[in-house]
């Protein structure tokens, strides 16, 4: 059913799904040798790999997973702090061994990394403020002179920027975020996948959300490393497997109010 799903989507988005031949590399050897495991996380990512403010804890479904990983290798887990911007560099350079903060399986992230077989899924939504007297619906965002917000780097950058026709895109980059900048008047709305509007519904009383009337952009998320390293892969990828099939997948997604966004095996 996974490869399904990501068949028909790397079809949508005219991809294949050939991976170029791989060989044993370093990456395993080195994770043998030390016994831990670098996990690359966004720290600002509420729900998937967030680090509280106030008691500077890492919480999040992939820091419960990545903790899953490290006791199923016998292994220390070593947390990397890193962005959607730096994904890439962080990983073929070596300052981690995996990414783990639920990263959107883009066309040009494929290009240059490894995924997984696809754990979560998420849509893109709205965030506005409840008072907003522009943005009431869906369809009041794509009008003429709406400034519409997007992180920069996320893959709700290059959507938008291929789906608006009236509006003006407005990519925000730290430190300012998205929702200072609407708190500002700055942008109308801004656009986030599900975990991160939890993050504003969870904490803001002057925030709203507004989901799509359909299936707006459905993106898979996985687990991302270098290629070239055939066996540290098939460890991941058969963890990812493992997870699914046992219930941990839809447990820790559980616990944080993130069990609609599985990929079920």
């Amino acid at each position: 059913m996974v490869v399904r799903f990501l068949a028909g989507w790397c079809l949508a988005m005219g991809l294949t799904m050939a991976v170029p031949t791989l060989m044993a590399g370093s990456v395993h050897d080195r994770v043998q040798t030390s016994k831990a495991v670098r996990v690359c996380i966004w720290p600002d990512y509420y729900g998937i790999t967030y680090r509280n403010p106030r008691t500077r804890q890492l919480v999040g479904i992939d820091i419960d997973l990545a903790h899953e990983l490290a006791a199923d290798l016998s292994m220390k887990v070593e947390f990397v702090d890193s962005s959607f911007a730096s994904l890439v560099p962080d990983l073929v350079g070596d300052r981690c061994d995996i990414a783990m903060f639920a990263v959107a399986m883009l066309a040009q992230r494929m290009q240059h990394l490894r995924f997984t077989r696809p754990y979560l899924r998420s849509d893109i939504y709205a965030i506005t403020t409840r008072g907003s007297a522009t943005i009431k619906q869906w369809a009041d965002i794509d009008r003429p002179g709406i400034l519409v917000g997007v992180q920069s780097g996320t893959f709700m950058e290059p959507v938008m920027a291929a789906s608006l026709k009236y509006a003006k895109l407005i990519n925000i980059k730290p430190p300012q975020t998205r929702e200072r900048e609407l708190e500002a008047g700055r942008i109308d709305v801004f656009m986030t996948d599900y975990p991160y509007s939890r993050r504003l519904l969870d904490n803001a009383d002057w925030a709203t959300l507004i989901s799509p009337p359909k299936p707006f952009h459905v993106m898979p998320y996985g687990y991302a490393v270098k290629p070239g390293d055939e066996s540290w892969y098939a460890v991941v990828d058969d963890f990812v497997a493992r997870i699914q099939k046992d219930g941990r997948l839809e447990s820790h997604a559980r616990r944080h109010g993130l069990d609609s966004m599985v990929v079920q095996p």
